[in-house]
């Protein structure tokens, strides 16, 4: 997908979240550790929701951020997760898929702090700073959540 605008830049989120959502409950018919498997249909189910609420996100933002160009896009290193869900997690272990995964929020947090660091546009700093605040809402409750499976 190319990135020039902000739309653009929500609706590769929201793709990013759709592609996650359906890799990880593919690979979760295919792990054989129990705990893994409940962990993708987790993560699954998770990034589904997250999906969903990055739509809204289009459908609420001011139409002038998600009109505005980005120019430094091309400085940062997009994020590309598995391109094709061949069931890279289906063969990892469950303190493997939680690393991913968290890597990959990372990833997300970083980008949208590197665009709210170089925004010049109310409308477009609000767009974002509401888009890193989600992600970073959710990645901490991943994080909560996992670790509180691992107690049980």
């Amino acid at each position: 997908m190319n990135v020039e605008t902000f739309r653009d830049v929500v609706e590769w989120t929201r793709a990013l979240h759709e592609h996650l959502a359906r890799c990880l409950k593919h690979c979760s018919t295919r792990q054989e550790e129990e705990r893994a498997k409940w962990l993708l249909e987790y993560l699954a189910d998770h990034e589904t929701a997250l999906e969903k609420t990055v739509t809204s996100f289009k459908k609420q933002a001011a139409t002038k951020a998600l009109n505005t160009w980005l120019y430094d896009y091309i400085a940062y290193a997009p994020i590309k997760p598995h391109l094709s869900c061949s069931a890279p997690y289906a063969e990892m272990s469950f303190d493997e898929i939680c690393q991913e995964i968290f890597d990959l929020h990372e990833q997300v947090i970083g980008f949208y702090r590197y665009l709210e660091g170089r925004t010049e546009i109310p409308e477009t700093r609000k767009l974002i700073g509401e888009l890193l605040k989600l992600e970073e809402h959710e990645a901490m409750r991943l994080v909560h959540q996992t670790n509180r499976s691992k107690d049980l």
